[in-house]
């Protein structure tokens, strides 16, 4: 029978320890506050664990924790231990906690584009049912592969990015002392079949239709933002992304070329693209409508903002060519054309479309960025496909 009872732990106003009997005490602070303490020896070592403060915790439910830790004890167990784990489990998030605020903290330096809006979505449709309210912790290996295994050969693709970003997700975990090892890595690999390499090309129309194509653009309902930039994307030969953010200080009316920051482009280097005689008339077009945005062109419905990588899929959809190609399959119209139909070297076309070319030595002494040729080029590029030259073949030497 223990020393104290509950009128007297009510009465009790002495600051210091109050032993019940055994090893348990009521704690009186010097402000009044109450607290029960349980002082035990666990492996030869003298502990205090504390187990909650009166009147939250009754003297009988003092009693109650203090028997079970005993019991504990005398089985071999470390109840501290124990209870320490238990708080540090309530602490640990969910897979989905932790995949959304890796996204949101690495948002702002990734490029903007329709790879970034949907980086998320991937990890939504397929991991989060799967394991997306579990701490991170007690993600297992045969969760993974449960979650990759019904679209490893299926959709080889999803797959692909899917374990990418779980790893990259799980990673983050690693560092910041959530999980001990990824095993989203290598330790799955033997139990995945082998997967062929598969390059996904975007679609793209033959560059002998892409005259009719811009007919068809510049006849449709778009708003006129989205219409110019379209042209616009396809004069340049550019990546959607790069076409949509635009802005006019970007460009040099004197000299015909819009230089793109390094932080817009892909390879995160400055970019310089030569301005046809039908690119810089689009640009007078949007001119003559240019309001307070620095955008070239901007959304009709917020100014302030670019169009959407949406907006210019859904004008190809408008006028029937959404199963023909996508914005950024232009690039591959111009490609071929300028492989098929010029005599242009290799180096030229490969800088119109930004691409990084030659050895680590051929680039040391190759500083130029041929930009006189490739002006000749896209200048024959914008007159094929505005019918103004479509018939002759561009000899374009060197």
């Amino acid at each position: 029978m223990g020393k104290l009872t509950a009128v007297k732990v009510k009465a009790i106003s002495t600051p210091g320890r109050h032993g019940d009997g055994g090893t348990l005490f009521l704690v009186v602070a010097p402000g009044g506050s109450k607290s029960w303490v349980q002082r035990i020896t666990v492996n030869a070592v003298r502990r205090d664990i504390g187990l909650g403060g009166w009147p939250v915790i009754s003297l009988q439910e003092a009693r109650e924790r203090a028997f079970d830790n005993r019991r504990a004890v005398a089985h071999g167990r470390d109840p501290l231990a124990e209870k320490q784990q238990a708080s540090k489990a309530a602490s640990v998030p969910t897979f989905r906690a932790v995949a959304r605020k890796y996204y949101e903290e690495n948002l702002p330096r990734w490029k903007a584009g329709r790879h970034t809006d949907r980086w998320l979505q991937v990890v939504e449709k397929y991991a989060f049912p799967v394991f997306g309210d579990v701490p991170v912790d007690r993600v297992g290996r045969e969760d993974v592969l449960r979650m990759l295994t019904p679209i490893w050969t299926a959709k080889p693709e999803y797959a692909r990015k899917l374990r990418h970003r779980v790893r990259l997700i799980l990673d983050w975990c690693q560092a910041h002392g959530y999980v001990h090892t990824n095993i989203a890595g290598e330790q799955i690999g033997g139990a995945l079949p082998s997967m062929p390499s598969v390059k996904e090309h975007h679609r793209s129309l033959p560059y002998a239709e892409v005259s009719q194509a811009l007919d068809l653009i510049e006849a449709s309902g778009a708003s006129l933002s989205a219409k110019l930039c379209l042209r616009f994307l396809i004069l340049t030969a550019v990546r959607p992304s790069e076409a949509r953010n635009a802005t006019w200080d970007e460009i040099n009316w004197e000299t015909k070329t819009w230089t793109i920051p390094a932080g817009k482009m892909k390879a995160k280097a400055e970019h310089r693209v030569p301005l046809s005689r039908e690119a810089m008339k689009v640009l007078e077009r949007a001119s003559r409508v240019r309001g307070e945005s620095p955008l070239i062109f901007p959304s009709s419905l917020k100014r302030a903002k670019p169009l959407s990588d949406m907006t210019l899929t859904k004008l190809l959809r408008d006028v029937g060519l959404r199963e023909k190609t996508v914005p950024h399959g232009f690039r591959s119209s111009f490609r071929t054309w300028a492989g098929e139909q010029t005599n242009s070297p290799t180096p030229v076309i490969e800088l119109c479309l930004a691409h990084s070319v030659g050895n680590a030595i051929e680039k040391a002494y190759t500083r130029s960025d041929l930009l006189q040729k490739r002006q000749r080029l896209m200048q024959a590029w914008s007159r094929y496909v505005t019918g103004k030259g479509r018939a002759d073949v561009v000899p374009l030497h060197g």
